[in-house]
């Protein structure tokens, strides 16, 4: 009898561990692939604190469904070289998914490494219109795309009243979508967009760049690129007297552009973005970046990082669901039933080809050093 009731009981916790296959390891390991050294490596700090903070607090409540979370971070550089490393990387990690990265040329070149290897991947910054258009069944992103953000664009640009518009951008995939999606707006709205044209990121001096745009007489330029450049380019604009406005995509929604630039040049410039971290209007997302500033003595420097957080809320939320690890289960899941999931950005739904569902952009204005909603 006893032998009996022992090869029963080892029955039972054999059905459990097919039956809910996220006890079949002692953790369930979820990638994180961010910036943590180049240009954006501030960004990646902040995505690295927000995520490896939530995955605290959610093993401290147990973890999902009993099994606790482990956050395998890889370094992407900035760079799309470095990135597609960091993905080889992760995919012999045994990770169940894969949360980032931030940049879409760096988000591009991991896309089917992860897809083929079948691991969930939900992007944060990176908005270019076509990673979500390859019909990969894997890929996510908890931002939302270019052309959204071209049409916001758009929209401020012509409540301004300039007649003369001057685009710029760095060729990039994300700096170069938003450009093109907002200037066909502007073509279509009959507006004189009297330049177009890229620089090329990282240099250190872009009064050539600037001269060049100033000949051509606009009455305001908009700028797609990243804080880093955009903060260059106005504080090199402010010494040389030119006082044209420049409107900013959601790259420049950095605090480190104020860094850069300084308050009196920075003062008045304009940009799209999703919602700052300190906007957002959640209760339990209030009170998680209040943890957060209490933790890391600082509010995250853009709404980037915090939208990784979304990405691990989301992912978590389909391993409890449906209680298990296989990547066509989750795919299915965050494809058809997740729908206005509380994430830390707001509700969160996913269309067919992985893209959040609804409008998240919105305007700031840059007064006295810091970015206010309008």
């Amino acid at each position: 009898m006893r032998k009996f009731l022992f090869l029963l009981s080892i029955l039972f916790l054999s059905i459990c561990f097919l039956a809910n296959p996220c006890f079949a390891k002692k953790t369930i390991k979820i990638g994180l692939m961010c910036p943590l050294t180049g240009a954006y490596a501030s960004e990646g700090q902040d995505m690295q604190q927000i995520v490896e903070l939530l995955a605290d607090e959610l093993n401290a409540k147990n973890g999902i469904n009993g099994t606790k979370v482990e956050i395998v971070v890889a370094d992407d550089g900035s760079d799309a070289k470095t990135s597609a490393m960091a993905a080889q990387k992760l995919i012999t990690k045994d990770v169940i998914a894969v949360i980032g990265t931030y940049g879409s040329s760096n988000t591009e070149v991991t896309q089917n490494i992860y897809d083929e290897s079948k691991i969930i991947q939900v992007a944060t910054g990176s908005t270019a219109v076509r990673l979500t258009e390859k019909g990969l069944k894997y890929f996510f992103r908890t931002s939302p795309r270019d052309d959204s953000q071209g049409l916001v664009a758009f929209q401020t640009i012509q409540k301004s009243g300039a007649k003369r518009i001057a685009v710029l951008h760095d060729n990039s995939s994300y700096a170069k979508g938003l450009a093109d999606e907002t200037v066909e707006h502007l073509k279509h709205a009959g507006m004189n967009i009297v330049f177009n044209d890229a620089l090329t990121p990282k240099e250190n001096d872009y009064t050539v760049t600037l001269t060049k745009i100033k000949s051509q007489k606009p009455d305001l330029v908009f700028f797609t690129g990243y804080y880093g450049e955009a903060g260059l380019l106005l504080k090199q604009k402010k010494e040389m007297g030119w006082n044209v406005p420049f409107i900013g995509g959601d790259a420049t929604n950095n605090l480190d552009l104020i860094k850069i630039a300084g308050k009196k040049a920075v003062q008045g410039f304009q940009c799209t973005s999703p919602l700052l971290p300190t906007d957002l209007t959640d209760e339990k997302a209030k009170m998680f970046m209040t943890n957060y500033k209490t933790k890391f003595k600082s509010d995250p420097s853009s709404i980037w990082s915090v939208l990784a957080g979304d990405a691990f809320k989301v992912i978590v939320k389909a391993l409890e669901a449906t209680n298990s690890t296989n990547s066509d289960v989750l795919a299915d899941y965050l494809h058809n039933k997740l729908k206005d999931f509380p994430g830390l950005t707001g509700k969160i739904s996913f269309n067919a080809k992985g893209d959040r569902i609804g409008d998240v952009y919105r305007v700031y204005k840059v007064d006295h050093g810091n970015f206010i909603l309008q």
